[in-house]
């Protein structure tokens, strides 16, 4: 694994003759005169290396273990996704090195056709998310602004302005129409949803009757109870976390939910499930570090982070230190997720309030050292929302610099986790009294 964060002025450390960035392409897709640009412009962008395959990603696994990548691109036409498309990746990004942990950001670039997928192919600027929508409910305290619908109660509408807090506001019983015209305001940054859904549909009423979405021709249209439509038409770029959806991250070959999301949503990264979720760790905690950290990880680093602490779990499950129950649940999410868009780019919450700061520094000794120091008393390391499934109890984690060799522990808590490229630390529970952390680190 390789350091993709740079903090305390840590840098990351390149191997030689090792690429930085890796774009994996079918021979297919490489050739393909619109295809092909999209591969140009990741090459260009971020003097990334082309790998073909002939059928599968997991073909190349034997370089990606010589080349040791930050981040891997698999670009791919809709008819080459679905279901397998997750596990393939999931299995190679895991499979890299000797650690049970995965070893390079990923992401998939797609679309409807090679034009849209181009507008997810490195773009231009970082997107600073103020303004967070939702079908759900979520932490409105660490946000700029926002506002959500609720999924349980018909008519439940809350919203948060600048400097405002949260307050309850009426709101249509049916929110169809009133979603589509938050989301084509063109101010939402972020938008989160839940509820039942499959690729072709998705349901903001989880415990009421509600008026339902679904998409033609690349275009999300909201269907009213009344029968009226509401076609989306969101250009401006968004991140979109269907974290409590059903089969919203899957591309069954053509035409659906999520290549419409980012065909008139504006949407340019995304997380989904490619199956049916039932036990959630690996979507809804994408919160815990995404929106609950405010400004401390880009979208992709907070999935990453949080499939890390799902792979730590599961090592827990086997130290017996976690209820074996959980073992059928950690192991069916370990793949069933997927990010779309480009792994480089840079979306992160605009700062807000931290329950816990940290600094990442490099001693005159040359070792590192990660301070933790609590700022909300005994609320640090108390969940801050617990909507969803599998909320709360995250691991705290920070990536480093990578050293092949790995990071030696010299001083720190109990059962700290380090590994090549990133430190782990089991969260200290809302029952222990809030104390400064000293972690400390020398390359073996």
């Amino acid at each position: 694994m390789r350091n993709f964060l740079a903090l305390g002025g840590l840098g990351a450390a390149s191997l030689l003759g090792a690429a930085d960035s890796v774009v994996l392409v079918s021979t297919a897709t490489r050739y393909d005169e619109g295809w092909s640009k999209v591969v140009a412009r990741l090459e260009s962008a971020h003097g990334a290396q082309v790998l073909t395959f002939r059928a599968s990603p997991a073909e190349l696994q034997e370089e990606l273990r010589r080349q040791q990548p930050r981040f891997v691109t698999w670009v791919a036409r809709p008819a080459e996704l679905g279901p397998k498309a997750a596990v393939v990746m999931h299995r190679l990004a895991r499979e890299n090195d000797a650690d049970p942990y995965e070893d390079f950001q990923w992401g998939v670039i797609t679309g409807l056709d090679a034009t849209q997928a181009l507008k997810s192919a490195a773009p231009a600027a970082p997107l600073v998310i103020r303004t967070v929508g939702a079908g759900t409910s979520f932490a409105m305290e660490c946000v700029e602004q926002g506002y959500w619908f609720s999924e349980f109660t018909a008519g439940e509408y809350w919203e948060k302005t600048a400097g405002g807090v949260p307050r309850q506001v009426a709101g249509a019983k049916d929110s169809t129409a009133t979603i589509v015209a938050k989301l084509n305001e063109g101010r939402t940054d972020l938008f989160i949803t839940s509820g039942h859904a499959t690729e072709h549909d998705w349901q903001p009423g989880y415990r009421y009757r509600n008026g339902a979405f679904g998409h033609k021709d690349g275009v999300i249209v909201g269907k009213a109870l009344d029968g009226a439509r509401h076609p989306l038409a969101s250009s401006n770029p968004k991140v979109y976390l269907p974290i409590g959806n059903c089969l919203m991250g899957n591309v069954p070959g053509g035409d659906c939910m999520a290549l419409s999301w980012m065909a008139s949503g504006g949407v340019r990264q995304m997380v989904g499930y490619v199956e049916p979720t039932w036990f959630g760790y690996a979507g809804w905690g994408v919160l815990d570090y995404f929106v609950e950290q405010p400004g401390r990880f880009n979208l992709s680093q907070a999935w990453l982070a949080n499939h890390h602490a799902l792979l730590w779990r599961l090592q827990e499950v086997a130290a017996g230190r976690v209820p074996a129950a959980d073992r059928r649940g950690l192991e069916f999410d370990r793949d069933m997720t997927i990010f779309y868009g480009d792994p480089h780019w840079d979306a992160r919450l605009a700062p807000g309030p931290l329950r816990w700061t940290e600094t990442l520094t490099t001693l005159p000794s040359g070792e590192v050292e990660w301070v933790v120091e609590p700022a909300a008393g005994p609320r640090t390391f108390a969940p801050v929302d617990t909507n969803g499934s599998q909320r709360g109890g995250r691991p705290l984690v920070a990536f480093l610099p990578r050293h092949a060799a790995g990071w030696e522990v010299v001083a720190g808590p109990a059962q700290l986790v380090s590994t090549d490229d990133f430190v782990l630390l089991p969260n200290p529970g809302p029952a222990a009294p809030p104390a400064r952390l000293v972690v400390r680190l020398r390359r073996r």
